[in-house]
This record gives C-alpha cells, sequence and structure tokens, in this order.
C-alpha cells in the first residue's frame, strides 16, 4: 500500500509546479478556515469588484479614463442598491412579518386537514398515529421559534458590522477596479517562479468566477422580477415576497428550487385550497423553474459550468457548511476550481517523460 501511494504521489508531484500548486491551495484553505470573518468584507469587495470590471472596461474602451469609470459605474450600483433597499427591503419585510403572524392560522388548518385522515382512510391512517405527529411536530416548532427569536436578537449586535461593509466595501470595490493592474502585479510578484500550473487554473478560474457572478446576479434579478410578476397578476398572497425567495433560490442549484416551492404550495394551499386557482399557480411555477433551467441559466453560463448534477449538491453541501451564504454563493466555481486543479494535475509534467507500465 505505501509503495502504491508513493507511485502516486512521484506521478502527480514530481513536477515542481504541481506541487507549489498544492502548496498554495493548503495555505489558501488554512487562511480561510482561521481568518474567513476577519477578511470576510474584503471577499465581499472582491466579489462586487468582479460584478462592476465589465461595464468599467466598456466605458475605459469609449475612452472615459479609468477613475472616472469607476466612480461613475460605482456610484451607479451604489444608487441602484439604495433604490432596492428603499423600495424592495420595506415590502418584503413587512409581508415577512404578516405571514409569520398568519402561521399559527396556518398551521392550525393543516391540522384540522390532517386529523380528517383517520376518517378518510381509516385502514392506513390511526388517531393515536396523528397524535403522535402533531405533539412531535408542534415540539419541534417551538424550538424552531426560540431559534429564530434567539438569532433576531443576536444579530442586533451586527449592526455595527453593517456600518463597515457600508462605508468600508464601497472603498475597497473603488481602488481594486482603479488599480486592477497594480494588484495583479503585485500578486503575481508574491507567486513562486515555479507557477506553471497555478497560472493555467488561475487564468481558467478567472473568466469563469467574473461570468459566474455576474450571471448568477442577472438571474437572481430576472427570476424574481417574473415570478413576482406572476405571483401578483395571480392575486397570490405575499407575492413579493415569494418572488424574492424564488429568485434568491436560483443560488443553490436543484436544492433551492425543491426548498422555495414548500412556502409557495403552502400559502397557495391556504390561501384558495385544492382549487384550480393552486393547480393554474404550480403551472405557472412550474413554467418558470422550466424557463430558468431549460433556457435562462443555458444562455447566460453557456459551457462556463460543465458539472454533474451530483457534484454540484456534494459541493453546495460541503461549502455552505464551511463558509455559510458565500460558500453556497461560490460552490459552483469553487467546485469547477477543485476540476481545474484535478484536471491541472492529471495531465503530464511540461518536460517529464510519461512513465512506462511495466
Amino acid at each position: 500500500m505505501i509503495s502504491v501511494f508513493g507511485r502516486w504521489y512521484r506521478r502527480k508531484f514530481s513536477d515542481p509546479d504541481a506541487a507549489m500548486l498544492l502548496i498554495l491551495i493548503l495555505i489558501t484553505t488554512a487562511a480561510l478556515l482561521l481568518w474567513g470573518e476577519l477578511i470576510m468584507p474584503v471577499l465581499v469587495a472582491a466579489i462586487v469588484a468582479y460584478l462592476l470590471d465589465w461595464p468599467v472596461t466598456h466605458l475605459v474602451r469609449f475612452g472615459v479614463s479609468r477613475a472616472i469609470a469607476c466612480g461613475i459605474v460605482l456610484m451607479g450600483f451604489i444608487t441602484l442598491v439604495i433604490f432596492m433597499l428603499i423600495g424592495l427591503v420595506p415590502i418584503v419585510t413587512r409581508q415577512s412579518i404578516n405571514l409569520i403572524q398568519e402561521t399559527p392560522l396556518i398551521w392550525q388548518k393543516a391540522q384540522d386537514w390532517i386529523l380528517t385522515l383517520p376518517e378518510k382512510y381509516p385502514d392506513y391512517v390511526q388517531v393515536y398515529q396523528i397524535h403522535q405527529m402533531m405533539e412531535g411536530l408542534n415540539d419541534k416548532l417551538v424550538g424552531v421559534g426560540e431559534t429564530l427569536i434567539s438569532a433576531s436578537f443576536s444579530n442586533i449586535a451586527n449592526v455595527a458590522a453593517l456600518l463597515v461593509y457600508a462605508v468600508l466595501v464601497p472603498l475597497m470595490v473603488f481602488f481594486m477596479l482603479k488599480d486592477k493592474m497594480y494588484f495583479l502585479e503585485s500578486i503575481s510578484n508574491l507567486l513562486p517562479k515555479e507557477r506553471r500550473l497555478i497560472t493555467q487554473v488561475g487564468h481558467e478560474m478567472n473568466s469563469q468566477i467574473a461570468n459566474y457572478i455576474r450571471g448568477k446576479v442577472i438571474e437572481i434579478v430576472i427570476v424574481s422580477l417574473v415570478s413576482c410578476v406572476t405571483f401578483a397578476f395571480m392575486d397570490l398572497r405575499y407575492a413579493i415576497l415569494l418572488g424574492v425567495l424564488v429568485g434568491i433560490s436560483v443560488l443553490i442549484p436543484y436544492i433551492g428550487a425543491a426548498v422555495v416551492t414548500i412556502p409557495v404550495a403552502i400559502v397557495a394551499l391556504f390561501q384558495w385550497g385544492l382549487t384550480p386557482d393552486f393547480w393554474y399557480l404550480f403551472i405557472a411555477y412550474s413554467i418558470i423553474q422550466a424557463l430558468d433551467g431549460n433556457l435562462l441559466v443555458p444562455l447566460l453560463f453557456s459551457e462556463a459550468v460543465s458539472l454533474h448534477p451530483l457534484y454540484i449538491i456534494i459541493a453546495v453541501l460541503v461549502f455552505g457548511g464551511l463558509w455559510g451564504f458565500w460558500g453556497v454563493f461560490f460552490a459552483i466555481p469553487l467546485a469547477t476550481l477543485v476540476k481545474a486543479v484535478i484536471t491541472a494535475w492529471s495531465s503530464n509534467p511540461a518536460g517529464l517523460p510519461v512513465a512506462e507500465s511495466k
């Protein structure tokens, strides 16, 4: 076994470039795990800078100086965010509060329906089974409610952190956009001479991450807007809140669509019951999901992310567990990075002969 591992190690890491790539990955992973929360504003600023680099580059091509182009694009982005916060957040907050207040009524109606099951299906459902299930669910709901309350109080302490993000992140974004080449050269000077595979993976991931961030933001906006308009047109309660949730759900492929279906179904069922309106809504909702997966995603991402669905789900679980929201957001690019690293290691080291099997 030791000899097998030794042959594998020599085959994969006999190239100094491959060893340097492994060391860089280990150092970066350790830094993120140890100081991830401290450097999170820097990572957020880098994400926004990736998002805004495309319009800045196009303004520069039209003859605008890079500093002025960065100022124009950043001010436009901040203005758009402020308008969204002023126009959208109050509506979503109000509808969220109303939904929370009506949750006991929805749960009571669900319990009344569950209690009718023994009468409808006496051969399959017994009364004592229903009561046991209801007691367990009630205990779970109480625990969830206590968790939400404690989380809401703990978030009050994050107001100072929010102010830090509001002030420091825009400044860092401006300098990252304005002095992009300076920072790239500085990073390049820090890298070792044995950088062939590092450069290969870096070039591949640079374009993929930038395209992914822009494409994912556009996808969220389009899906949210279409969902809100559809739900409002069909007179579904909490249309804006549910539409925003549907848009945000595209952050988590496959899993997000499955999870967000639950609140949409609960609200529609509570409002209409199993009536034609309920089924019309779900036909429209299914069309939105189908168009997103089969039309919008291929247009926005093309072949940039060619990963098997199982790998995507595993990436969401692993990176989401490590870094929460941002881990979920970057699950696909990080999975693509892992794939690029594995591909780079699997390639034949430059200048080294392929070992012949004896």
